[in-house]
């Protein structure tokens, strides 16, 4: 038992006929202090876990660490004795961690996961040493709030515009040669953008690696390695690389040689009397996307509902070339989505109906758009409802 008793108070229970135990304050050295608490981290993470730390080379790196410092005090020949009274499970023998290679340490571990450690200058155990967590989580885990968020929270929306509209896509992480400044990729359920990339520099093991500046969705930061956000990403299940925007033109007026006709964009107007669209007939218009000839298309527009029930004018189309209508056609429609028309049209058996390809739009801004998808610009540009023009984001 402590004593938790003043000289005074000790001197009176010296008078009462009372023992006081005066516990003597162990001095321990540095290393010795860093023996117990690296045994001490082992001890939290197997309470925590209920088992022990595994070397499994897809696992969490502070477990791996874990896993060798254990290995590395069973070896040691002063920790039975300097651990003894902290050791009431017996983890410092007859228990059994996954194996782990003889010529490995926590040093060339964390090289081989891509995290350099700086040598102390002062003494210390070459194999125990609790800053190395704190080094392994500044590469790996710590994230801080981003100051200047404001700057890239309009590159995230972007981005997100532009996965919807189908100009850029997801797909499975696979190389760390895809980790390059200006790129975005998906890392456990969040945006991440690549702000800035340091001089690439070589590993004791002979690999690239780079300091990053990674820019996350939900307003954070982190200064990571590349070959970390490689980790992070291979261990992430769901981990995606975010293609960039489609470059250069989406389709030409033209073909040029190999290439093949896929479709064409019309425009229509409507001859419909329908109140809304015989007031707005100059900018009431349909846009779509066809494989078939636009006179198949339209043939029969007076029985369809998605024509207005009603014959139909082409005022504009634009023949393409080796390009996904799908994704065109959305694209189109994200554009324009503000301006979609709100109108309900009964089919010909009275059942109400909403077209969902005719918009409030002038023909010459619809012209302006198809100019800008083919040059790659249009990701740059949003439609103004009250201006009626596109305008820059």
């Amino acid at each position: 038992m402590a004593n938790i008793f003043t000289d005074d108070d000790d001197a009176l229970l010296s008078e009462l006929g009372i023992e006081v135990e005066k516990k003597k304050k162990i001095a321990r050295t540095p290393r010795e202090e860093r023996i117990i608490s690296g045994f001490e981290d082992i001890r939290n993470f197997i309470s925590e876990h209920n088992r022990l730390p595994q070397h499994a080379e897809d696992g969490d790196i502070f477990e791996r660490l874990y896993a060798v410092r254990l290995q590395r005090l069973r070896e040691l020949p002063e920790a039975t004795d300097l651990l003894k009274d902290l050791d009431d499970t017996g983890l410092l023998t007859g228990l059994d961690i996954s194996p782990i290679a003889e010529d490995i340490n926590d040093d060339e571990l964390l090289a081989a996961l891509g995290i350099e450690v700086v040598p102390s200058s002062i003494t210390e155990l070459k194999h125990v040493r609790p800053n190395i967590e704190r080094k392994a989580a500044e590469d790996v885990a710590i994230r801080k709030r981003c100051e200047d968020f404001e700057k890239f929270q309009p590159f995230f929306e972007k981005v997100q515009r532009e996965l919807d509209s189908g100009e850029r896509e997801t797909r499975p992480f696979e190389l760390k040669a895809e980790i390059q400044k200006g790129r975005f990729f998906i890392v456990e359920g969040q945006k991440a953008y690549v702000a800035e990339m340091g001089e690439e520099t070589l590993t004791d093991q002979g690999r690239t690696d780079a300091r990053l500046r990674v820019i996350f969705d939900n307003g954070t930061e982190s200064n990571m390695l590349m070959r970390s956000l490689q980790r992070a990403l291979n261990k992430d299940e769901m981990g995606r690389r975010i293609t960039e925007s489609a470059a250069g033109p989406l389709f030409a007026d033209a073909p040029e040689e190999g290439d093949s006709s896929t479709g064409t964009i019309y425009v229509l107007r409507s001859k419909s009397d329908h109140p809304m669209v015989a007031d707005n007939r100059e900018l009431v218009h349909k846009i779509g996307v066809t494989t078939l000839g636009v006179d198949k298309r339209i043939a029969g527009a007076q029985l369809q509902p998605t024509f207005l029930m009603a014959q139909v004018e082409v005022v504009a189309t634009y023949e393409l070339y080796n390009i996904n209508q799908t994704r065109l056609e959305n694209l189109i429609h994200r554009i324009f989505g503000g301006a979609q028309l709100d109108i309900e049209i009964a089919d010909r058996f009275g059942r109400p109906v909403i077209p969902r390809e005719w918009f409030l739009v002038p023909l010459f801004v619809i012209d302006e758009a198809v100019q800008k998808i083919k040059d790659g610009t249009i990701t740059n540009f949003r439609y103004d409802l009250e201006q009626a023009r596109l305008v820059p984001c």
